[in-house]
């Protein structure tokens, strides 16, 4: 009779660890689910000139360690700054914007309070600018041919972006983002030549295009870049940057 107790605790004993386990395993698979959904969200949202929908997606005010990044014009580490980005964004007639993510790398530490996550994204940029705004940009940006009177800029775009998610009163919330503009080009233009004379377009705060076409600038920046960052240039060679999240206990800062 002892020997049976002693069988059946040992059985209780493993079927909690296993129990334990699959809890583990179906909590990562729950978070990574509710991540890739959130991330995937901002980008809808993007797409269709919602920010303001954006706004909620993106940890409360105070939250400490907030921060966005999209060029090597500075960082963005306050929480009124980041959100500004999201702030009376424009809706211009005949804009179209068309970015979609891929190849997700998605990981939850172990402690369940944070989370990264990388992506690629390839899309399109599109619209039209008035001939006299169209005059004070570089020629090279615009498509031949006008339509409706206007200047057409119509562009590939391929970025990658690097997100750093925190759980924030029981949901997830986006903390840290980083965006790296891998490379674009006309329409009508290949990349590589494309690349070779726009290399210094990273380093403008350029923000988006509005009304008419009309360039808006990002607010000043709270901190300088701690490093640059290059798109594709023909005369590089390609890195790998950032780096796709590993397995980790807790969160570290690897997305600057």
């Amino acid at each position: 009779m002892t020997d049976e107790v002693g069988a059946l605790r040992a059985e209780i004993a493993e079927l909690r660890d296993e129990l334990a386990r699959v809890t583990d395993i179906a909590r990562r698979a729950d978070d990574r689910g509710a991540i890739e959904n959130l991330f995937n969200r901002y980008m809808y949202y993007h797409n269709a000139f919602q920010d303001e929908r954006i706004i909620p997606l993106w940890v409360k005010r105070g939250t400490p360690g907030i921060r966005a990044r999209y060029t090597n014009a500075g960082v963005y580490t306050d929480y009124d700054s980041v959100i500004r980005y999201h702030q009376g964004r424009p809706t211009p007639v005949g804009k179209l914007i068309l970015h979609y993510t891929t190849t997700p790398v998605i990981e939850v530490a172990a402690d369940g309070e944070t989370a990264k996550g990388v992506w690629i994204m390839a899309g399109n940029e599109s619209g039209l600018t008035d001939p006299e705004v169209a005059a004070r940009q570089p020629s090279y940006m615009f498509s031949p041919k006008e339509v409706q009177g206007k200047k057409v800029w119509a562009h590939w775009v391929w970025c990658k972006y690097a997100v750093d998610f925190l759980r924030q009163d029981g949901e997830w919330k986006i903390w840290k983002f980083r965006c790296y503009e891998l490379l674009r080009a006309p329409f009508e233009e290949n990349w590589i030549s494309f690349a070779e004379k726009n290399q210094e377009a990273f380093a403008l705060d350029l923000m988006y295009f509005g009304d008419d076409g009309e360039p808006m600038f990002m607010p000043p920046a709270d901190e300088p870049v701690p490093s640059e960052y290059h798109p594709y240039s023909p005369s590089t060679r390609q890195t790998l940057d950032p780096e796709p999240p590993l397995a980790h206990a807790t969160f570290t800062d690897t997305f600057k």
